[in-house]
């Protein structure tokens, strides 16, 4: 009799988890299904401490559009250190000094994994810390894995930091939801809104960058 309970406790355990699993694969998105499995970009990744991820973050992201810089060489002109309050700010206007398109998305991980997938880095602003303590960060992220439902992100010391689907949307959204393409004005996003490019374009525009805007809605012309 008692083996009879102890095989019966054990069906129920496993039948639980495999109905925790189900569910779990039940819960990524349907635009997610429809991705790649796995995507993993490559490129220069400067590692940094904490503090020093906005600049990190924005280096690495230029010397893959094929700039010559340093994390280093952008401390001056982000104001840093003493103009963290205004950081998500100054990098925008830093990466249009650089010719560069700032392409706000989503923060919903669809739209996201959705421009990884399609071979474009994504900066994001997130949330780092415990629930007594956190402060916000910058990463690149730079892949995931659907079936694991896992981001890469490219953040701090760590150019492999994984974290889960879930995880990822909690401290993004903790820190603003923030996410953005640092594109070269002829890239244009996957599912782009046209809209959407065309006030970035001005904003390059904007920025004392006119040739790079109109080659922006050029672009965006012939797509």
């Amino acid at each position: 009799m008692v083996q009879l309970f102890s095989r019966i406790r054990a069906a129920l355990l496993v039948a639980g988890c495999v109905t925790a699993l189900v569910g779990c694969a039940g819960s990524v998105a349907p635009e997610v299904k429809r991705l790649p499995e796995r995507v993993e970009l490559s490129g220069t990744f400067y590692r940094g401490e904490a503090y020093q991820s906005g600049p990190q973050v924005l280096a690495s992201l230029l010397s893959q559009q094929g700039i010559v810089i340093t994390p280093g060489l952008l401390e001056k002109p982000l104001h840093l250190p003493g103009a963290e309050d205004k950081l998500q700010q100054n990098l925008q206007s830093l990466a249009r000094e650089y010719g560069m398109v700032v392409y706000p998305l989503d923060s919903n991980l669809p739209a996201l994994l959705t421009q990884v997938a399609a071979g474009y880095p994504v900066m994001v602003r997130f949330s780092e810390g415990s629930a007594f303590w956190a402060e916000p960060r910058y990463a690149i992220l730079s892949g995931y894995d659907r079936l694991k439902q896992k981001v890469l992100l490219r953040a701090g010391m760590n150019r492999r930091e994984l974290m889960s689907f879930s995880s990822f949307e909690s401290a993004l959204e903790k820190s603003g939801g923030w996410a953005v393409l640092i594109q070269k004005p002829t890239q244009i996003p996957v599912a782009v809104d046209q809209q959407r490019w065309l006030k970035a374009a001005d904003a390059l525009a904007q920025a004392g960058q006119e040739r790079e805007a109109a080659q922006a809605r050029k672009a965006l012309a012939a797509h």
